[in-house]
């Protein structure tokens, strides 16, 4: 399909754009911009306007999307009542804070029969842009001549005092984020709402069927999807949890549309998608592929082993370990899948050929010549401490324990002051009672002395801290694996930290005496000193180098050519993204369809299994073909589609809208045979997978028995 080539830097760098032939499927569009890509959109069958995308006076489709916790996922409201669908990944760590043994809602679901049964869940927020404004006049001619430094600093401030202009006499948030790479820069505006509470959810054999063997794959049968209300002031106006509040009244929901989809259907999807570096360099994918993602996965595997060995013993364990499991599972398969992609698709080659053909065109030009010759030096500096600093952080500091040594850590000069160490110390009472309340002993044990051991064996002996040494001298048990073993024993049985009546008794004393004999402070305070004072330079110089000539490159790209940059790398702001429903052939051979069934469910199903069991109505239901009115033509409730939309991370949760802007869907993951979309967008693979809304109502009403269907606007 042809795509307008407008772009976000064509606006604020004053270049000439052209109409570009080529097709392609890729782009995550500011919705304040998206009307330069109507015509687009309207060959692709949209049969709204850019206008009901997004209007500063009017209401419009943005009013109906919302960024949830400040951007780990998004939600979409479907009623006047201020009810919100969003993804069960997205409302996991909700429904497993919420749950308890006696209750468990992970595994058993939960449906509210009136709003007083919602369930209030405590630290989850979501935000709703009100207004986007392109400051980047008002902030570029501030940073000329500034170092990176400096240029950071003064962005901060700048963003600061607009955003305290834009929110004067009003109740509203607002920040200015940077795009480009430093090129641009738009203040949003945001409504924030404090009061979430939790309507229903379908047990998890249903919103993450398949587990992990599922996840990043399609064909897929996950009930992905969770029900919350937002909760508003008797103004209607954002506000902290109060029994007094009411259901918010929206200025948008979105209708839900029964009539279903066929191939090359329109689809646009709506969200705040994370983060994606398409502009990376050949150099950054080598790194990446040769050493950073195997630490990340490596490091990653060590701690999902350890909570699964625990969790598979007892329900109470698994449902203090799941959210965070779940989290850490998620991305652990992305990055294999990722280096897998990156390798397969020869993006390496892709991004030499790219920095050749730019060399080619920069010579001549000072602003550009040479720029990766500065490249190739800055990670020529950085790369022999680049998995140091990823075993630092994915593993050393993997353990849950850190969550309280690491502000004990940073405060050892406060810890000498009696009165600052006292005052310190009743700080950490309260997340110190929350800590305790999920802390697995067992399981963190077995993370350090793993993560120790991957540290010893995989980083170079010249870069290990001091203290590696003392725990094979001190602790020595024939090997270093065992040696590392005893020393987590010994750190765990004794440490203030790793017990709770331990912690306890020290807020009543604190004292750094105590600490500086205390086996996990010597630790990490240790990994942490040789880091900072050794290695965090050359990370640091690299960022900024890396950023300086990023932004440098981006630019000139766009002066080589306009259509090279379609967008603006995606940041956690609100994003457009239009496309069709469409099938794909992973490989020779292989087809496969843009849709699947129910009856795909009951093929996967294997009792009693972790991943495919479940619930015993479902069985019953299916059987007696009781589908309702979410059966298609063919007598299938339809469960997940898959559309050629770019999307990312962030994007979890976002609505899936067909021409008329009405809900067809729920995105919800992307497919293992694009993973590297994030770095590079592949036309031919790249899909997003989406559970069908058909199959969210039949969860709701038919599986759950729940009413919440009533409350929704209903297109037949």
């Amino acid at each position: 399909m042809n795509r307008l080539k407008i772009t976000l830097l064509s606006f604020v760098l004053g270049v000439s754009v052209s109409y570009a032939n080529d097709p392609t499927d890729e782009g995550m569009w500011l919705p304040s911009l998206i009307g330069k890509n109507e015509a687009q959109m309207k060959k692709q069958g949209f049969r709204l306007t850019t206008k009901d995308i997004y209007d500063i006076n009017n209401a419009s489709l943005k009013d109906a999307i919302v960024r949830m916790g400040g951007g780990f996922c998004t939600g979409e409201i479907v009623s006047d009542k201020g009810l919100l669908f969003t993804n069960h990944h997205c409302g996991y760590d909700a429904n497993s804070t919420l749950s308890t043994p006696p209750h468990n809602i992970l595994d058993n679901g939960f449906w509210a029969k009136s709003n007083a049964e919602e369930r209030p869940v405590e630290g989850l927020f979501i935000d709703i842009l009100v207004r986007m404004e392109d400051v980047t006049d008002k902030i570029l001619p501030e940073l000329k001549g500034l170092s990176e430094k400096d240029r950071t600093a003064k962005v901060n401030q700048l963003g600061n005092e607009l955003s305290k202009k834009a929110t004067d006499g009003t109740t509203f948030n607002a920040s200015v984020r940077e795009f480009a790479k430093g090129n641009a820069y738009y203040l949003f505006v945001f409504e924030k709402f404090s009061d979430i509470r939790l309507v229903g959810t379908p047990p998890q054999s249903i919103g993450k069927y398949g587990g992990d063997t599922d996840n990043w794959e399609w064909p897929r049968h996950t009930g992905d999807f969770s029900v919350f209300r937002i909760y508003a002031n008797k103004d209607n106006k954002g506000a902290d949890y109060s029994q007094e509040n009411v259901p918010y009244k929206p200025k948008k929901f979105r209708p839900v549309s029964l009539k279903g989809i066929k191939p090359g259907d329109f689809t646009m999807v709506f969200g705040f998608p994370g983060r994606t570096n398409r502009y990376e360099t050949s150099m950054g994918i080598k790194l990446a592929i040769e050493k950073v993602n195997p630490g990340i996965v490596k490091n990653r595997d060590i701690r999902l082993k350890a909570w699964k060995e625990e969790m598979d013993k007892d329900v109470a364990t698994k449902l203090a370990l799941s959210s965070e499991y779940a989290n850490i599972a998620n991305y652990w398969k992305y990055f294999i899948g990722q280096t897998q992609q990156l390798q397969r698709l020869k993006v390496y080659d892709q991004k030499v050929a790219m920095e050749a053909k730019f060399n080619a065109w920069a010579k001549g030009k000072p602003e550009y010549e040479g720029i990766f010759e500065e490249w190739q030096k800055a990670y020529a500096a950085y790369e022999p401490y680049a998995t140091h600093s990823t075993y630092l952080n994915q593993g050393i500091i993997g353990a849950n324990i850190v969550n309280l040594v690491l502000p004990l850590v940073m405060a050892e000069e406060q810890l000498k002051d009696p009165v600052r160490a006292k005052a310190m110390a009743e700080r950490m009472k309260g997340s110190a009672d929350e800590f305790f309340k999920s802390f697995n002993l067992p399981s963190d044990q077995k993370i350090v002395a793993q993560t120790l051991l991957a540290f010893y064996n995989d980083i170079p002996k010249e870069q290990h801290p001091a203290i590696i040494q003392e725990i094979l001298t001190k602790f020595s048990a024939g090997t270093p694996e065992e040696s590392f073993k005893k020393f987590a024993q010994e750190m765990y049985l004794t440490s203030v930290v790793t017990n709770k009546d331990r912690f306890a008794k020290f807020v009543e004393n604190p004292s750094a005496e105590v600490l500086a004999n205390d086996w996990a402070l010597k630790y990490f305070s240790d990994f942490r000193k040789n880091y900072l004072t050794k290695y965090a330079k050359y990370n640091a110089d690299f960022q900024e180098t890396d950023k300086k000539l990023s932004r440098i490159y981006i630019k000139g790209l766009t002066e080589m050519d306009p259509s090279l940059v379609q967008y603006p790398d995606a940041n956690s702001t609100l994003r457009v993204s239009y496309g069709n429903v469409q099938d794909y052939d992973p490989r020779d051979g292989v087809h496969y369809n843009y849709k699947t069934n129910i009856t795909g469910v009951i093929e996967k199903y294997k009792p009693n299994d972790y991943e495919f069991d479940l619930p015993k109505n479902f069985l019953e239901l299916y059987k007696n073909k009781d589908f309702g009115q979410y059966a298609d033509a063919q007598g299938e409730v339809p469960v997940g589609f898959i559309t050629n939309n770019d999307i990312t991370g962030g994007n979890s949760g976002s609505p899936v809208l067909n021409a008329k802007g009405e809900l067809i869907g729920l995105a919800f993951d992307g497919n293992w045979e694009a993973m590297s979309g994030d770095i590079v967008f592949d036309k031919k693979y790249k899909r997003c997978i989406n559970v069908d809304i058909r199959y969210v109502l039949w969860c709701i009403e038919k599986l759950g028995g729940s009413d919440l269907v009533k409350e929704l606007k209903i297109v037949k």
